[in-house]
C-alpha cells in the first residue's frame, strides 16, 4: 500500500540485520568457555542486539519503558469489570511511582515515561505526565470506527517521535507497556481481523471478567468486526476501525526504534497487538522486536507466531503496564554481560572440546 512520503522514508531505515555480523556474534559466542550454544536463549538475544546495534560489544545500559495510557468507547458495552474511571486513577498511580511498573522498572534500573495519548480525563498538566492526547478516548467499535484515519495516524506519529527523542537522548533500550481499561477487546478484534480466526480462540478474560461478561465480550468484537469490515490489507485500516490510541503509539515507537536501531522488549497482549499493527506495516520490524514473556491471554500466543517472535519468559503474567518488559530487561543484560564479558578458551587457557558437538 502507498504511504507519505515521510512516512515511506521512515519505513526504508528499516532494514534487515546484517547476517554478516550475526556471524561474527556467533564466532565470539563458539570460543567462550562454555560449550557451544549452552547459554541458549540469551546467545540468539545477544547476536540480535549485535546486528541491532551495529557494535560488536553493545551495551543496553540507558533504559526507558513506555507506558502509553488511552480509554476506550466499547467499555460502554460492560465488557470490563473495572469502570474506565481506573484508567485515569492508574495514570496518578504511576506518576506518584506506586504501581507494579514503578517497582519493576526500579529495579531493573529502567525509567518509566507515561504517556496520555487518549485519557478520558484532564490531567491539567500534571508534572510528570507526557501530554501527547489525541481524543478523550476511542469511540464504541460496536457501532462504528474507533477513530478516525488521522488519529490513527497521529497515534503512530506519537510512538515515532518519542522514539526518535529518547533515542537521540542516548537510550539504547527500549521497553513498551500500556494502561486503558477495556483495551483486550481492541486487541481481540484485530488479531481476529488479521487472522481470520475465530473471535473466540483469540479472546481472553483481561481483568477476570465471569463467563456471562466473557460470552458478551465475544459477541461485541464480533459484531465490532462486521460493523467495521476493515480491510485487513491496510493495517492502518485496521487500527481504525477496530483499536485504540495506545495501541497505534505501541506500533509507533515499534517502528521508530528500529530505524534508530534500538532493540525494543514488547510487553504483553495489548503491545503485542500494537507490534502486530507495526509488522503488518513492515514486516522488517520483527527483526527489532524482542518478546519479553507469553501472557496468558489466549490470543498472545497467535500474535506472536505471526509476528514469528518467541517469548523470552512464561511467567502467567497480564497485568500489562510493561511489567513483563521490565522483567525481561535483566535477561538482556545477562545475555550482553556473558557475551561481552566472558573468557574464551585461550584467554582462560581452557582446553577446548575435541568433539564440540558433545
Amino acid at each position: 500500500m502507498k504511504y507519505t512520503k515521510d512516512f515511506q522514508g521512515l519505513l526504508n531505515k528499516i532494514t534487515p540485520l546484517d547476517k554478516g555480523l550475526i556471524a561474527e556474534a556467533q564466532a565470539r559466542l563458539d570460543i567462550l568457555t562454555k560449550p557451544q550454544g549452552s547459554l541458549g536463549k540469551l546467545e540468539a538475544i545477544a547476536k540480535q542486539i549485535v546486528a541491532i546495534r551495529k557494535e560488536l560489544r553493545p551495551k543496553c545500559e540507558k533504559k526507558i519503558i513506555f507506558t502509553f495510557a488511552a480509554d476506550h468507547g466499547v467499555t460502554d458495552e460492560g465488557i470490563s469489570v473495572f469502570p474506565k474511571e481506573v484508567t485515569a486513577h492508574m495514570v496518578h498511580n504511576f506518576i506518584t511511582g506506586g504501581a507494579a511498573i514503578n517497582v519493576l522498572a526500579k529495579n531493573a534500573g529502567a525509567e518509566v515515561a507515561v504517556v496520555d495519548v487518549g485519557v478520558d480525563f484532564d490531567f491539567n498538566g500534571v508534572k510528570g505526565l507526557i501530554d501527547k492526547k489525541i481524543a478523550r478516548g476511542t469511540k464504541n467499535i460496536k457501532e462504528g470506527p474507533a477513530m478516525e484515519r488521522a488519529e490513527a495516524i497521529q497515534s503512530i506519529v506519537v510512538g515515532v517521535e518519542l522514539a526518535d527523542e529518547y533515542a537521540k537522548k542516548g537510550y539504547d533500550l527500549f521497553g513498551t507497556g500500556d494502561m486503558g481499561i477495556g483495551n483486550t477487546t481492541p486487541s481481540s478484534a484485530i488479531i481476529a481481523a488479521l487472522t481470520g480466526k475465530a473471535v473466540r480462540e483469540v479472546t481472553g478474560r483481561g481483568t477476570g471478567v465471569d463467563d456471562e461478561t466473557f460470552d458478551h465480550k465475544v459477541a461485541i468484537i464480533e459484531e465490532a468486526i462486521k460493523t467495521n469490515a476493515a480491510d485487513t490489507n491496510d493495517p492502518i485500516e485496521v487500527l481504525t476501525k477496530l483499536g485504540g490510541f495506545e495501541i497505534g503509539a505501541i506500533a509507533g515507537l515499534c517502528l521508530g526504534a528500529a530505524a534508530n536501531r534500538i532493540p525494543v522488549l514488547i510487553d504483553g497482549f495489548i503491545s503485542t497487538a500494537g507490534a502486530l499493527i507495526a509488522f503488518e506495516i513492515e514486516p522488517t520490524v520483527a527483526e527489532y522486536l524482542i518478546a519479553s514473556h507469553r501472557s496468558i491471554e489466549v490470543g498472545h500466543q497467535v500474535m506472536l507466531e505471526r509476528i514469528g517472535i518467541t517469548p523470552v519468559l512464561d511467567l502467567d503474567l497480564r497485568l500489562g503496564e510493561g511489567t513483563g518488559s521490565a522483567i525481561a530487561m535483566g535477561i538482556v543484560e545477562a545475555s550482553l554481560a556473558a557475551y561481552n564479558n566472558m573468557a574464551t578458551f585461550e584467554e582462560a587457557e581452557v582446553a577446548e572440546a575435541k568433539n564440540k558437538e558433545g
